[in-house]
């Protein structure tokens, strides 16, 4: 049986888009928080990390006022981790980054970056790894693309574009800080590969 042919990537945002909207997100996390001086900014790694440091830069050049800004690693607070014990592993052992949160979170509105949002499940983990670090009086969430599908109810705060998605696709998201390109791609995927 001949395998299914392979579809080439589309882009669906490029780097202009993708400028205006982070612009757009910036704006509106002004205009949702007043008292700037009580926002964190805190990066889901690895793609949400830059795009909170992109809009801390736009937040600066809007109002003149440096936001605190953070990351954090959820490795080992998602459901779908799976780490040996003790034996050979048997799935790719999981990559665990620096998680950086050097401000206290308590009477701190905390705006959660990524990249995508599909199913909640990262954010779901984002916000228990947060909570082992304090107490903010509120979580926001601010991700580029909102490809829906949720299985948690989980709704963005700020989002850049909504990209309606099928479960045979994918919204790969290439940042320059990273893979040396601003764009997002929308690429097929074999049913069962597509999870997020």
């Amino acid at each position: 049986m001949p395998l299914p042919a392979q579809t080439s990537p589309k882009t669906l945002l490029d780097e202009q888009a993708i400028a205006k909207s982070l612009g757009r997100i910036g704006h509106e996390i002004v205009e949702g928080n007043p008292d700037l001086d009580r926002v964190a900014l805190v990066g889901i790694h690895t793609r949400g990390v830059p795009l909170a440091h992109r809009l801390r830069r736009l937040i600066h050049e809007f109002t003149g006022e440096e936001v605190e800004l953070g990351s954090i690693d959820i490795t080992f607070y998602r459901d779908d981790v799976q780490v040996r014990a003790g034996e050979a592993p048997r799935h790719p052992q999981p990559l665990v980054r620096a998680t950086r949160l050097e401000f206290p979170l308590e009477g701190r509105t905390v705006v959660l970056v990524d990249d995508v949002l599909y199913t909640g499940r990262t954010i779901r983990a984002a916000i228990e790894a947060l909570f082992d670090y304090g107490r903010p009086a509120r979580v926001q969430l601010a991700c580029l693309a909102d490809r829906g599908h949720r299985e948690l109810p989980i709704r963005p705060d700020y989002v850049g574009r909504n990209l309606p998605t099928s479960r045979n696709e994918r919204i790969q998201v290439q940042l320059v800080e990273v893979d040396e390109v601003d764009q997002v791609l929308l690429v097929s995927t074999p049913e069962e590969e597509a999870h997020g």
